[in-house]
């Protein structure tokens, strides 16, 4: 730390003299016409001879990244959010006034040059400086000489510097950014509507989960961040719009590991005059075009030492079935609540009071099938008591009409039929308020007015919601949420 902060003294020291010199530190109003990346594109395949009769010329910006001086002259690699170029500056190109400008700059200052594009004798493409300014003053130096940032803590509290840093993660989020681009394509093709929904709402609702809470002082009313837009979704389709989705952000007050982030990103969209049938070969259609549009065309991705095969169909499974054929589960114990019970304490499980026997299920699903869901797999015909908003199966009343999708051994989509019976959705959120009593936090709350929506009529539909984190996380192979969201939640940090 006394190092870092000798190198920042002497900076701003630096910086000082520069400023008494007359040199801005932050000047504006340069126009910086040119992108790096277009550049390179643009004459990757030219030769030097080619280039020399051309001699074309650019105005690029960029962070340096490398400094190597030669007494009259300096190359340095300048980037910007498209790509890295050399530039090479000369003393008797510039001027010695110039120049002596030049040898002031420091690795990490933001540039602006104007010069010719040519080719060095090891045939890298080179921009010849004939100007420069400098832009903006970097005070605290680059770690590790640009070479990297590795310090885990650090990369996620100043993502800044390790998006500087780090082209890996650099291409993380340009990737995450094509993988929205693409779903938003897929789903306009097909008639979706995009819309936006309120993230403050009154009631929480539309998933189980704990929520955060504020107050609005104008209208004197506590107020909640959504943990899901679900039921204002839903209040759409009663509303006539047929084919509607949000790229939504939510907030729940959990837990983080590698898989949770208390605000993240989910895609919801619900279609009317359709199945969780339907969805599950939706779902298929969008992954592959995901994997198609950012992985070069091959369904074929490898995620943490795994190669997982998106190729349609993927294997379907209800959930009692996954339990004996894939967790090894006796079925004879997972009918009987009492026997369920007595199998859950066996295997560690500590049944909650206000847990019944569908929850219970579920817990023993999530320990001993879904870390072995490596490949695409749908869990279908979740019990009632965990599904507090999806349509009765009509061969089976205790099952819902309603699909979880796993691969790399965590859950990737939820989708059902959607309940549309007011009277069987009342009865759900009445179960939900005894569940509250009885100690679930997460439990649903009554939600009259979406009750009232019902009573005018809503089509039989189908909704799906996939988290958006964890589609990149697997479409970028990485290992944790917070290697792909920008600013992850981290502890307050230690003051020194």
């Amino acid at each position: 730390m006394d190092d870092l902060n000798l190198v920042i003294r002497e900076r701003i020291q630096k910086a000082q003299e520069m400023e008494a010199a007359g040199i801005p530190l932050f000047p504006n109003g340069y126009a910086v016409p040119h992108r790096i990346g277009e550049v390179l594109a643009a004459y990757e395949d030219h030769s030097g001879e080619a280039l020399e009769a051309e001699a074309p010329t650019f105005t690029i910006g960029g962070r340096i990244l490398a400094v190597r001086s030669f007494g009259k002259s300096v190359f340095m690699h300048v980037r910007d959010s498209g790509g890295k170029i050399q530039v090479y500056l000369q003393q008797n190109r510039l001027g010695k006034e110039a120049y002596a400008r030049v040898k002031e700059l420091d690795i990490g200052d933001i540039i602006r040059v104007h010069g010719t594009l040519f080719r060095t004798r090891t045939n890298e493409l080179t921009l010849l400086a004939a100007e420069f300014e400098l832009l903006s003053k970097s005070f605290r130096p680059l770690p590790e000489k640009y070479h990297g940032l590795k310090d885990i803590e650090i990369r996620y509290r100043q993502r800044y510097v390790d998006l500087i840093v780090n082209e890996e993660v650099r291409q993380t989020f340009f990737k995450r950014a094509r993988i929205v681009q693409i779903i938003r394509g897929f789903l306009n093709e097909r008639n979706f509507l995009e819309v936006e929904t309120p993230m403050m709402q009154p009631i929480p609702g539309g998933a189980t989960a704990k929520p955060f809470k504020t107050f609005h002082n104008a209208l004197g009313m506590e107020l909640y961040l959504r943990i899901a837009p679900e039921l204002y979704l839903k209040r759409l389709l009663v509303g006539g719009l047929d084919r509607v989705y949000e790229l939504n952000r939510n907030f729940r007050n959990e837990g983080i590991s590698t898989q949770h982030n208390p605000e993240f990103t989910m895609l919801e969209f619900y279609m009317a005059y359709a199945t969780y049938e339907d969805l599950m070969d939706l779902t298929e259609e969008l992954f592959s075009a995901v994997a198609a549009g950012v992985n070069g065309g091959s369904l074929q991705i490898e995620y943490q030492g795994d190669v997982v095969d998106l190729t349609p169909p993927w294997p379907r499974y209800r959930l009692l079935d996954a339990l004996t054929q894939i967790g090894g589960l006796p079925a004879s114990a997972l009918g009987d609540p009492g026997q369920t019970k007595e199998l859950a304490r066996e295997m560690g499980i500590s049944p909650e009071q206000h847990e019944g026997h569908g929850k219970l299920l579920t817990k023993l699903f999530d320990l001993t099938v879904e870390p072995k869901l490596v490949q695409p797999t749908f869990i279908t015909h979740y019990p009632i008591e965990v599904s507090p908003l999806s349509r009765r199966n009509e061969q089976d009343p205790s099952v819902t009409d309603r699909f979880e999708l796993f691969i790399a051994g965590r859950e990737m989509a939820n989708a059902f039929s959607e309940l549309n019976d007011p009277r069987d959705q009342r009865q759900r959120f009445l179960q939900q308020i005894e569940a509250r009593r009885a100690g679930d936090e997460e439990a649903h709350l009554m939600d009259e007015d979406y009750i009232r929506a019902l009573e005018y009529g809503m089509p039989p539909a189908a909704g799906e919601g996939i988290g958006i984190d964890r589609l990149v996380m697997l479409f970028t192979d990485s290992p944790s949420i917070r290697d792909v969201i920008l600013f992850p939640h981290l502890r307050a940090e230690k003051k020194p």
